[in-house]
């Protein structure tokens, strides 16, 4: 099935031969200009919500994919002295320190995003000004709570 736009360039391409001929490429040339040639990201203006909706998925994302290395660490410093002093020496390493900031901002967002999520489902918040009052409070928590434990890692 053709859309209509494209069933009248088929139309006034027939010439009663019955045969499809090609669109004339004027016709094609102006299809093709309305069409979206570049996406400017710096000209999206995403709304406050949608940036707090991103961050919860990916705070979900990065919280599944850092279980199953915070059991093994939390198994190996619950498994005898030398497991934990391991597990301490691990978290003197940089990429592990950053890791752990990390997690600790997926925690804090996911947490206070599923909170906010909950409390419009009980239509506390829902209208627009406390929504973007709510989401803002979210996303700036959730970055200071990975500050504050930047500051207790370093």
């Amino acid at each position: 099935m053709t859309s209509p736009s494209d069933q009248r360039l088929t139309d006034a391409a027939d010439d009663g031969s019955g045969r499809e001929r090609p669109a004339p490429a004027g016709a094609a040339a102006a299809i093709r200009l309305r069409r979206p040639i570049f996406l400017d990201l710096m000209r999206i203006q995403i709304p406050v919500g949608a940036l707090t909706s991103i961050g919860h998925r990916i705070s979900g994302v990065v919280l599944a994919a850092s279980v199953p290395m915070a059991v093994y660490l939390f198994g190996l410093s619950l498994r005898d002295a030398a497991g934990f002093a391991e597990v301490a020496g691990l978290f003197g390493r940089l990429a592990y320190k950053a890791a752990a900031v990390i997690v600790v901002w997926a925690l804090a967002h996911h947490i206070l995003g599923g909170v906010r999520h909950l409390l419009t489902d009980f239509d506390v918040g829902s209208p627009l000004r406390a929504a973007r009052r709510s989401a803002w409070f979210v996303n700036l928590a959730g970055v200071v709570v990975a500050l504050l434990a930047a500051m207790v890692l370093w």
